[in-house]
């Protein structure tokens, strides 16, 4: 993958406070060392980290987490700032890009370190917040992912790993149970496109298929780059499964509906996280209908503050929320939380308080297990009717249970 370059924001967000103006937007090559305003140098600002890929086929959702992060702060900030043990400090965001690149990833965490911020949020892709984990854990520096998924990042141990979405385990599972429970689906052909996310969540699907009886019939795989489908469309229509899964992005989960429809295939089309966005409808045009998808967490609008956070991101960022920024907003708060419980910003300190956080956030209760993931997440499943993705069952968490 080309390295291009990147930008580095380092705006000490004000919002609504005094002036109602933000400092000065710092850029430099990819060569460069990071240059933070002056106003981030001092003792009364917290600098957190933000990574995703903001450039290529995912920058949609980079920059979703991206104004996440920056309408958490830009609150906060609003609100008088973070209170650490009686001293009032302000947030600012160091924001890079990973470009989806695990390479990139780790001399982007590498930065962070040298920049010796308070935490991180991120990365977005499991690929990337892998690699990257190990640097900040070495490092002692606190890691929440709003998004990545994959069971091996919190599974190898480092205490200083989080994430405030259900994992692929959590994810797979619910997929597979709905397609056979649910959907009557037999056989079973899969799709990944070969990345951490993608065929991760594809094995945890298979699992739970096979074990509530299906069978699966293919087992294909593609890349996140490509969007010609024909041929493994054409091998998986020999085998006439009843449903086909694909584990990826939207930009690659489209086209696969597209040209399903168009080669005649009558199968059901699933996927998960990746899949379920306004994008995916976008692409995928008047061929987006009957496609079904997960999400994790609760549907935003049937939580309390959800419908407000979606019209103030709107209003805000000029468009919908895509799927992440809702839980990199939580992440910001649940930092935050801790370093005032623990009065401190030094990871080191406030590290024991994140592992013991109770939140309720925008996408629902927030409390972690010995391993960094989120306690009881829950899994919302999703199908598209008349251009619009439509709720068909909240499986776990606190709102399935009312």
């Amino acid at each position: 993958m080309k390295i291009a370059s990147y930008t580095l924001i380092a705006a000490a967000i004000v919002g609504l406070s005094a002036c109602g103006k933000q400092a000065p937007v710092a850029t430099e090559t990819a060569a460069s060392a990071p240059v933070v305003d002056s106003a981030a140098n001092n003792a009364d600002v917290i600098k957190i980290g933000n990574a995703a890929a903001l450039t290529g086929p995912a920058a949609h959702f980079g920059k979703d987490i991206e104004n996440g992060v920056q309408l958490a702060m830009d609150e906060i900030n609003a609100a008088g700032g973070v209170d650490i043990a009686g001293k009032k400090m302000k947030l600012v965001m160091i924001s890079e890009d990973d470009q989806g690149d695990p390479k990139t990833a780790t001399n982007v965490a590498q930065r962070f370190v040298d920049a010796k911020v308070a935490g991180v949020i991120g990365h977005m892709n499991s690929g990337t917040t892998i690699p990257a984990s190990k640097i900040y854990s070495d490092a002692g520096i606190v890691q929440i992912s709003p998004s990545a998924t994959a069971v091996a990042y919190t599974n190898q141990g480092f205490k200083t790993a989080f994430r405030v979405m259900a994992n692929d385990a959590q994810q797979g599972k619910v997929l597979g149970q709905y397609a056979v429970n649910k959907l009557g689906a037999k056989k079973i052909a899969i799709v990944d496109d070969r990345t951490a996310y993608g065929q991760g969540l594809a094995d945890e699907f298979e699992i739970a298929a096979k074990a509530a009886g299906a069978e699966i019939v293919k087992r294909e795989f593609t890349n996140n780059q490509e969007t010609d489908f024909n041929a493994v469309l054409t091998s998986i229509k020999s085998a006439k499964p009843d449903l086909i899964f694909y584990g990826g992005m939207d930009a690659q989960a489209a086209p696969l509906k597209k040209q399903a429809k168009k080669l005649g295939v009558t199968a059901k089309v699933m996927g998960g996280d990746g899949a379920q966005t306004p994008e995916f409808i976008k692409l995928a045009g008047g061929d987006a209908d009957g496609m079904f998808a997960t999400s994790p967490g609760t549907p935003k609008d049937q939580l309390a503050g959800g419908k407000a956070f979606l019209e103030t991101y709107k209003t805000k960022f000029g468009t919908d929320v895509q799927l992440y920024s809702p839980y990199s907003y939580d992440s910001v708060h649940v930092m935050v939380k801790a370093m005032q419980e623990a009065g401190s910003t030094e990871p080191a300190k406030y590290l024991p308080k994140l592992a013991a956080v109770k939140h309720n956030g925008v996408t629902g209760p927030i409390s972690f297990d010995a391993k960094g993931d989120i306690n009881d997440g829950a899994i919302t499943v999703y199908t598209v009717k008349d251009g619009k993705w439509e709720i068909l069952e909240v499986v776990g968490g606190a709102a399935a249970a009312k």
